[in-house]
């Protein structure tokens, strides 16, 4: 995978990609405990799974680094819409979770927002996209630690990658259109660059002459 220029908005609405270490865990991937507590009753399953998961990422070259949770793994997919997408992998017990940032809670258009993501849980195999209790987006996806090997270890993170990163503009522009329209206009009247907003530029051209219009009238 290759790292490309990051087309995304840098203030079209605050924090639209989540602020910079944004927790990847929106509730239900953290490490499991035995019933009633205390300490895992197959370790040694949990440990040979870190270390598969660990030689995987190590022999890709993909970027990752230890999490604050035991058997946790912080990994980064570099994309093209988004210019990464932070994963967190916990692998418990008896299963590995993962969950990665999608996108923060819509500014605009919530119902427009979720009927998109609905529709697509249904072609993605063993994920699905949630929010948390903030509203934010994320993907999410949990797998026995039998059924974790290599080829699936690059099947998840290739679908995680392409369902944080491939509807990320078709998001932005259901849920943060109006900001867009702002930033756009913003810029558009300092004479800065508007090259983060290339990718709307067909949504957005022309809106600032309608917001002149709509404040002179």
């Amino acid at each position: 995978m290759t790292e490309d220029t990051d087309p995304e908005p840098e203030n079209a609405g605050p924090g639209i990609n989540g602020p910079e270490n944004a927790d990847p865990e929106p509730g239900n991937t953290g490490p499991e405990t035995t019933p009633g507590g205390g300490a895992p009753t197959n370790p040694g399953a949990s440990a040979a799974i870190q270390e598969s998961v660990r030689a995987f990422l190590e022999e890709t070259g993909i970027e990752w680094e230890l999490g604050g949770h035991p058997g946790e793994f912080v990994v980064t997919l570099p994309g093209e819409k988004k210019l990464k997408t932070v994963c967190s992998v916990v692998i418990g017990e008896h299963s590995l979770s993962i969950s990665a940032f999608v996108v923060r809670n819509p500014d605009e258009n919530h119902a427009a927002v979720y009927s998109y993501l609905l529709r697509h849980n249904l072609t993605m195999p063993g994920l699905a996209y949630g929010i948390d209790k903030s509203g934010d987006v994320f993907v999410t996806g949990r797998v026995p630690l039998a059924a974790v090997d290599a080829a699936y270890l690059d099947q998840i993170f290739g679908v995680v990658l392409n369902a944080a990163d491939a509807p990320f503009n078709e998001l932005l522009a259901l849920g943060f259109l109006e900001s867009m329209k702002k930033e756009w206009a913003w810029r558009l009247s300092r004479g800065e660059s508007v090259r983060n907003l290339e990718a709307f530029r067909p949504l957005l051209q022309g809106s600032e002459a309608k917001d002149d219009d709509a404040a002179s009238s």
